[in-house]
């Protein structure tokens, strides 16, 4: 029998003793999941989200609510990458799937396969709380922008590589002023356009300054006009932040002159359209040459002024000096003068000179003389210092033979001449006192004519 006959047969069959069919929880659980299912299989549901959670798995949970009602709803990983649009609390949405149950919490939830911002309001809104919070973090700082340089060698542009803004902003640049350009190509719209921009942005900032590949040294991204949906990846967080944080300077060329996304806050200057940034990043090159030009021949003409003036003056003051000849006549003839006073002053000096000298050298003793009388001098203080070191010889010499004769007078031998003996112990102190000994000491005694060894025994 078919699934479908059997679920129509339990309608139809009471059970015994009852009127009623009667049903298992898995059973039942069933035939709502598939009523449900058939009876909403596409609905399009507006709401605001009340709770949004995305799971490590990659689904993402959402809790809608209006003024009567709530409803769970889950969006499965595969599409999330799809809606174009992060869902976050207090969004207001237009959802688009198919009603089904979960048995395992005996609810009912949508499957979410596409996702809208309740209208253009809501958009704004969106929008407009964004900015706000970039805004607080410092990140549209006018302090932070960088300025553009004058006459960049190298280009990045960020864009589609099909559309017709790289076309525009290559011709424009060909025009004004030839420059290397390198493209990275992105998507500008649709899903992961917002990852693809903001890589592109990080990328052209990695290159190395010295590597194979030449980094930029500004950076255009663009694209054309569009509906604010259109233009949605360009208000990404990811996109701003990435612009903000971009070392190289950044014109932002997004759409229309009237249009205005986030990165235009977050780019160091904007543009109204690809083509006006074309013409910010480079100048006119018939421009600078013509520039050039007028500056040098501006130049020339200054310094030719510059030249006549000071001739003029030049010329002036000379006439006002008059004939520098007849000032400087007086002056040679002065000097002539001069020089001849001075040849016969110097004359003068050295003769006065010459005869000091000559009247100093009269006065002057003959150097013989005076060494003759200082060896006369010499031979007498010779004779002198000899008289008196004999005398003081003498005189020494008689007081050693008289301290002689007093000292052989106390000489202690003189004493033991006339029969004195010395008795010293076995250290050699002299003994003076029988108390120094006792009996048994061994005693040194010393005669006039010699010396013997004795023992002290008692009396």
């Amino acid at each position: 029998m078919p699934e479908a006959s059997k679920q129509a047969a339990l309608f139809d069959t009471p059970r015994p003793g009852s009127n009623l069919p009667e049903f298992s929880v898995g059973e039942i659980s069933k035939l709502l999941k598939k009523t449900v299912e058939e009876t909403f299989g596409l609905v399009r549901i507006r709401g605001e989200i009340a709770e949004c959670k995305y799971h490590s798995s990659g689904h993402c949970y959402v809790t809608l609510k209006d003024e009567t009602a709530i409803l769970a709803a889950v969006c499965w990983r595969g599409q999330v990458g799809k809606l174009g649009l992060r869902l976050e609390v207090g969004m207001e949405v237009i959802c688009t799937g198919r009603l089904t149950t979960y048995p395992g919490q005996s609810k009912y939830q949508l499957v979410i396969e596409s996702a809208t911002l309740a209208g253009m309001g809501a958009l704004l809104k969106l929008l407009e709380e964004r900015k706000q919070k970039l805004a607080a973090e410092g990140l549209f700082d006018p302090a932070r922008k960088q300025l553009l340089p004058f006459l960049p060698d190298v280009i990045g542009v960020v864009t589609s590589p099909t559309g017709a803004v790289i076309r525009d902003i290559l011709h424009r640049l060909e025009d004004r002023f030839p420059r290397h350009v390198l493209v990275w190509p992105v998507a500008v719209q649709g899903e992961g356009a917002a990852q693809q921009i903001a890589t592109a942005i990080e990328g052209f900032n990695n290159l190395p300054a010295s590597g194979p590949v030449p980094r930029p040294d500004i950076l255009i991204v663009a694209r054309g006009g569009g509906s604010v949906e259109d233009l949605m990846p360009f208000n990404e967080e990811i996109v701003v932040r990435a612009a903000a944080a971009s070392d190289i300077p950044l014109i932002a060329a997004v759409g229309h002159e009237t249009d205005t996304t986030l990165i235009d806050f977050a780019a160091d200057v904007r543009a109204p359209t690809p083509t006006a940034a074309a013409e910010m990043a480079v100048p006119v090159r018939a421009d600078l040459l013509a520039q050039v030009m007028d500056d040098g021949r501006r130049l020339w003409d200054s310094l030719r002024r510059h030249v006549n003036e000071r001739r003029e003056r030049l010329e002036l003051m000379a006439r006002a000096l008059g004939d520098p000849m007849r000032a400087i006549e007086p002056l040679a003839q002065r000097l002539d003068e001069r020089a001849e006073r001075l040849a016969l002053g110097w004359e003068s000096y050295f003769h006065r000179r010459a005869s000091r000298v000559s009247e100093a050298a009269g006065k002057l003793r003959h150097p013989r003389d005076i060494v003759s009388l200082a060896t006369q001098r010499l031979i007498t203080a010779e004779h002198k210092m000899q008289s008196c070191w004999r005398e003081l010889f003498l005189r020494k010499q008689n007081r050693l033979e008289t301290l002689g004769t007093v000292l052989g007078h106390l000489s202690p031998k003189a004493v033991l001449g006339r029969g004195y003996a010395l008795v010293t112990d076995i250290s050699g102190h002299v003994v003076t006192s029988s108390k120094q000994v006792k009996s048994g000491d061994k005693v040194r005694i010393e005669f006039g004519d010699g010396a013997k060894k004795a023992k002290i025994e008692n009396g």
